[in-house]
């Protein structure tokens, strides 16, 4: 069975190293938002945060993880370009 070439379209060319770095980073970001909601979750519940406080933690971590993930992920995109 052949393999699909790609979602882009063929008229168009190949999308361009920055769009891959796009990607790469939004993909980054989505993994490290749902690990920070575990380790961040975990961590905040161990202190004994409650309410407001909790989903103010959570979500900091969040994204500082999707932040960073997302970075890395963007780098080594742009590096296989």
């Amino acid at each position: 069975m052949p393999v699909p070439s790609g979602s882009y379209n063929p008229h168009q060319g190949a999308p361009s190293c920055f769009d891959r770095m796009k990607v790469g980073f939004m993909m980054g970001f989505c993994v490290g938002m749902a690990s920070g909601v575990i380790f961040g979750g975990f961590s905040a519940l161990r202190f004994g945060l409650r309410g407001r406080e909790l989903v103010s933690t959570v979500g900091k971590t969040m994204v500082q993880g999707g932040g960073t993930f997302g970075t890395f992920m963007a780098i080594g995109t742009g590096i296989r370009c």
